[in-house]
This record gives structure tokens, sequence and C-alpha cells, in this order.
């Protein structure tokens, strides 16, 4: 095992930039989600990290190595592919000894390392089939398998759960983080769902137009977004945003969001000051008005028109209107409004969010 560190490193392709001067410290044993959409640099970085791509400045170090100019079979780590990248003609039990055998491992400890990698896979019963005669899930599997007979220093995936179905890409996370857990080796991941870094990750580096916005851990990023990019891609349901003006009030420190209509907040930001205030679904509290006269005289909360009800089940998902902007409350009620509905939801104020309307950056 051993630590990765990332000191200014640049990557570009001609005269475009795609990343730009990353500095990422990876502590040895982590486990590292490199999350953001498409385009970002993340996979970039990881190619970096893996000797695939050469980076264009700046400093990679694995351990005490600088492995800026060492080959990628000397750098000591293992990746896990996308496609998989098994060889059809291959039995599962060769696919993951090739490594071993390429390095003139005797077949004794090729068996064994196999065999062990096979048992905590559950792939015992299929090492004499062929990559074809596996599902998705299990081919997934085998790639792991010859990862893990290397005993890497590091292990790099490269979005390995996108070509699986929604119920397997569950399991698989699970079992990812059940094996870390299990074998302790630094783990770099490379995925665009946010879900699978908020559920795998030791720490997370949010990535966006191959610069890092913020590094920290799921609920450091979730509950304390850096800004505006971090706030509205971490978290499923995004975190609602509103456009308004802070004022001091007759009940103290609020955000205009109408002319009508004041949020309260805690800040100590002077009056007049442009934000964006952002609060998570599950931080609105919903508060039914049955009757005209009943929303007339409740002067508390956010007056909002219901455009859809979405029963998940536990959670109840109402998509509003609010001064021209949409945004969704999360309840554990099941509530069955029809469109058109006028509600009022109260922001639970101690979990707001401020931004700055120019930079984006938290307040």
């Amino acid at each position: 095992m051993a630590s990765v560190n990332l000191k200014k490193v640049r990557k570009t392709f001609g005269r475009t930039e795609v990343v730009h001067g990353v500095d990422i410290d990876i502590e040895d044993g982590e486990f590292v989600v490199l999350v953001g959409p498409s385009g970002c640099g993340k996979s970039t970085l990881l190619r970096m990290i893996a000797g695939l791509e050469e980076i264009t400045s700046g400093e990679i170090h694995i351990g005490d190595l600088l492995v800026n100019t060492v080959a990628p079979k000397q750098r000591d780590i293992a990746m896990v592919f996308q496609n998989y990248a098994l060889y059809p003609h291959m039995t599962v039990f060769e696919n993951m000894a090739f490594s071993m055998k390429l390095a003139g491992r005797g077949k004794r400890e090729q068996r064994e390392r196999v065999d062990e990698a096979a048992r905590i896979l559950g792939l015992e019963g299929y090492l004499d089939r062929y990559p074809r005669q596996l599902s998705g899930g299990q081919r997934q599997r085998v790639a792991m398998g010859r990862a893990i007979v290397r005993d890497p220093q590091v292990f790099l995936f490269d979005e390995p759960l996108s070509n699986l179905d929604a119920k397997l890409r569950v399991q698989m996370r699970t079992e990812i983080r059940e094996l870390h857990q299990r074998l302790k080796t630094t783990s770099i991941y490379v995925t665009h769902d946010q879900i699978e870094a908020m559920t795998m990750a030791d720490k997370i580096v949010v990535m966006n137009g191959g610069h890092v916005e913020q590094i920290g851990s799921p609920l450091e990023l979730y509950d304390f977004p850096a800004n505006l990019f971090v706030a509205g891609f971490i978290g499923s349901p995004a975190m609602n945003f509103l456009e308004g003006t802070l004022v001091t009030t007759s009940t103290g420190r609020g955000v205009r969001i109408a002319p009508d209509c004041v949020v309260s907040i805690e800040s100590q930001q002077p009056d007049g000051h442009q934000v964006v205030l952002g609060v998570r679904p599950e931080h609105l509290v919903i508060k039914e008005s049955h009757t005209d006269a009943g929303m007339a005289n409740d002067t508390a909360g956010i007056e909002a028109e219901v455009i859809v009800t979405e029963p998940t089940g536990a959670d109840t998902q109402v998509f509003c209107r609010v001064a021209g902007k949409e945004l969704v409350a999360i309840s554990r009620q099941r509530h069955l409004f029809s469109p058109g509905t006028r509600i009022r939801l109260e922001a639970q104020a101690r979990h707001t969010c401020l931004f700055d309307s120019d930079t984006g950056q938290r307040l």
C-alpha cells in the first residue's frame, strides 16, 4: 500500500489545457472518489496516475517514488476498466492469472492467488468458464479479481459500474466497498455518479472543467459545499437555489426572494448583499393550507404552487414553483397534492446555505 500525491499536475492536448494545476493528497489505505460531469478531466487524471497519459507538468508521487517518467508496469498499480478488458479466448482463471504468468510466477503461486481472489469475489465455480458465458456483474468481478491477484500498492477504478443495470450497480458498489475494507489497499475511483461517490468514498474530489472544486468527506461536501457547483452536484435531488437580497426585518435576518416573501436565515453579511439561498429538499418543511382564507392568514414560510407530487414509498417528493423558480421538497408524509395546489414551505434556517451571486462562493 502507498499514498498518492499530485502536485500542480497539468495536462494539455495541443493548445487546449484540460487539467489545470491539480493538487490532491491521498493517504495510504484511503478510498478516494474523483467525481464530476463528463469532460471534467477525472478520467484523464486517473490515466496520468496509471502512466497511460503523460503529464504536461507537475509531479505525481506513489509512495516515496516520483513516477512522472516511470512506465505503467513499474508503478505497482492495478486498473479496473469500464469495459472489463477481458481476453475472450481465455478462461476466467487464465484472465486472472495472466499478469502473474507474464511476471514469471510459478503455477502453484498462480493457483493459490487466483483461488483466494475467487473465494473473496464468489467466483469459485466460474474459473473454467469464458467471459462470454458470464453476466456483466460476473465479468466485472473477474476484472477486479485480475487486479487483486497482483497485490498492488494502488487500485484504480475507471467508471467500473457504468455498464451495469441499476440494481446490479447498487450490489456491486457495496461489494467494492467491502473489498476495500478487507484489503485496505489505497483506491482511486472515477465516476460521474454522485450517489456512488457519496456511498463509497472516504474522501471525495469534486472536479469541474479540469479544476478541483472541493475535497472532503461525503457529509462534509453535502453539508458544507464550498460553492454553487458543489452544492448543486452533490445530492439527489439537488439542492434548491433561490436568488435574493439580504435584509433585516422585525423578526431577524432574511433573504428577500420576492416583494412579499422573506426567508429567515442565519448570516452576518450586510443588508443589500445579492445572494443565492441554497436549501436541501429534506430541509423544506411542508405546511399544508387547505383553504384560501387559511392561506391568507398564514404569513410564515414560502408560498408555493405545486407542480407535481411523486410518491417514492418511504418519501414523497413535491415539486413546486416559487417566485418563478422550480424547487423540490421531500417529506416523510404521504402528501397527495393536486397540480396547482397552493402550499407553504418553511426553510430550516440552520440548514440553509448562502452563496455570493457574483462569485458563486459560499458566504
